[in-house]
């Protein structure tokens, strides 16, 4: 059995110092019976002692200054402030790989990273770290890697001043233990209970997931602020058609949203749950394409293979960063080796596999230059009813529907509506009735987002209650504020099981309504509530 409390490196190293010394001396101890006569010729003379004493005197004097600094953490990096900061803690050695695999993409990115195992990390550097991002595998029943007992024992043991941190968690483990990413939890609740503040919610990663995997970099290309931050592994997409697209809150004062249907390719039938999602494999303009093609005489239609399959320059460059037009071969597959994929996109999955399609709602952002949004823009503007969507349906089961006909509270705003409305189709269809829906938008009049749907459950009776806010109208309020008022509500809801789930916006809303669940149940009864599975987020 393993002790509960290993030797600390520092002490390892100082006893594995003190047997090397012990040695040395028993072999010298040894071999004095050989040395029968005088060891010199002639005695040392006494200045000859005094510069061998000098000499060790300033030996044990330099030992003892170099000894309290190696026994600090060797992420100490001079005491400067840390702009980001990977931290892992493996067991088999997968979780030091991701971590390096988010530390390089990250440096691409622009940033400046430090990289270190979660045993050389203390609250002190946490505390001058603008930004950390923690991979961590749990072991067994829930335990943590052997490496990270020493964190586990000297810095989570304690409380520390992290408000000024902002951090993330992919949870790594086995689905088939109890306990299933139980230190990943751990270490993220320690996080929050000190001040730091989510980047994002926690990823949890069964088995190395390759889904759960895109979605950590989705986030963190995200959090970096790197639109063009590269998919480590690409998706395996299939062809599906855009078959309809219908702009649903014309004269908003926010960007348009466009509610897409989109069909699965022929003789295909597949299958996903409400809370599920879809991965979009965007696309640049035609135009563009054809630009690029035309400035330096390319032969678009030629053959190519790009991200190992035959396909034509033209589908290639539609599918990858566009390059500058004067770097490049003349050769086209010279072209298409030069290319770096365009990464995916994620949008909660508004439908279920009964309705015969995918379904979408997708607001189109721009970016700072004023172009498109990269997923938006091909989505909304530049792919034409009938054309071909690359997309893939990615397993979110941290968003299923709650089993049985436990009472559920939804929460959400904008296009967060999606994932809400899956759930709310999935209960209908289970005969769970006991549901709630809180949902905020700018304006009542342009985003009351599919509103006779939601009108036809409240007369169903599907939903039970249903509440509005709207920040645009007078009196301006935010969905959090529709909760507050809804205290008394909330807490018997609560008290008789109730799961709530909250789809939307991670800047304002998401962590606008984690207050106010703490502020009306208490900090206690939120942290159960997610270690129930009984509050769950899809946030973005």
């Amino acid at each position: 059995m393993k002790s509960a409390h290993p030797p600390h490196p520092r002490w390892r190293a100082a006893l594995g110092n003190g047997a090397i010394l012990a040695v040395l001396l028993a072999t010298a101890i040894a071999l004095l019976p050989l040395h029968g006569d005088a060891w010199w010729p002639a005695m040392p003379r006494p200045r000859d002692w005094w510069s061998a004493a000098a000499s060790l005197a300033l030996y044990l004097a330099l030992c003892a200054w170099r000894l309290p600094r190696g026994r600090g953490r060797r992420s100490d990096d001079g005491g400067a402030a840390l702009p980001w900061l990977v931290a892992h803690a493996s067991q088999t050695g997968f979780a030091m790989e991701l971590a390096g695999h988010t530390a390089a993409s990250l440096r691409a990115a622009g940033a400046q990273v430090v990289l270190r195992p979660l045993s050389d990390i203390d609250a002190p550097l946490l505390a001058r770290t603008q930004r950390a991002l923690f991979i961590a595998s749990t072991t067994g029943e829930g335990d943590p890697p052997d490496l990270a007992l020493s964190f586990l024992r000297d810095t989570m043991a304690q409380a520390a001043d992290l408000a000024r941190l902002e951090y993330a968690v992919l949870a790594l483990g086995d689905r088939d233990y109890a306990r299933f990413c139980a230190f990943g939890h751990r270490l993220d609740q320690w996080l929050r209970q000190c001040g730091a503040r989510a980047l994002f919610d926690l990823t949890e990663v069964d088995n190395g997931d390759p889904g759960a995997l895109r979605h950590w970099q989705h986030h963190l290309a995200l959090a970096a602020g790197a639109a063009a931050m590269p998919d480590w592994t690409p998706p395996r997409y299939e062809r599906w058609t855009l078959a309809a697209r219908t702009l649903l809150n014309p004269g908003s004062q926010g960007g348009p949203a466009f509610h897409l249907v989109l069909r699965p390719p022929p003789g295909a039938a597949p299958e996903w749950q409400a809370g599920d999602i879809a991965e979009v494999g965007p696309r640049n303009a035609p135009a563009a394409v054809e630009g690029l093609l035309a400035a330096t005489g390319l032969d678009g239609d030629a053959v190519v293979r790009f991200r190992s399959q035959a396909t034509t320059l033209r589908e290639a460059l539609a599918a990858a960063h566009l390059p500058d037009p004067a770097t490049l071969p003349a050769r086209p597959q010279a072209v298409a080796d030069l290319l770096q994929p365009l990464p995916h996109r994620e949008y909660s999955i508004a439908s279920l596999p009964a309705d015969g399609a995918v379904e979408l709602l997708v607001r189109q952002m721009q970016r700072e230059d004023g172009r498109p949004g990269l997923g938006s823009g091909w989505l909304c503007r530049h792919a034409r009813v009938g054309d071909t969507i690359d997309l893939r349906i990615r397993a979110n089961p941290q968003f299923h529907p709650p089993a049985g006909d436990r009472p559920l509270l939804l929460v959400g705003n904008g296009t967060g509506i999606a994932g809400l409305r899956a759930l709310l189709k999935a209960r209908a269809g289970a005969g769970a009735r006991r549901n709630w829906l809180l949902m905020g938008e700018r304006q009542r009049a342009h985003d009351a987002f599919f509103e006779t749907e939601l009108r036809r459950w409240l007369d169903d009776g599907v939903l039970e209650r249903c509440d509005f806010a709207w920040s645009r109208d007078e009196p301006r309020r935010y969905v959090q504020d529709a909760l507050r008022e809804q205290a008394p509500r909330l807490r018997a809801w609560v008290d008789e099981g109730a799961a709530i789930y909250v789809c939307g916006s991670l800047a304002g809303m998401a962590p606008g309504v984690d207050a106010v669940l703490r502020e009306v149940l208490g900090e206690d009864v939120v942290d159960a509530l997610r270690e129930q599975g009984r509050y769950r987020r899809d946030v973005y």
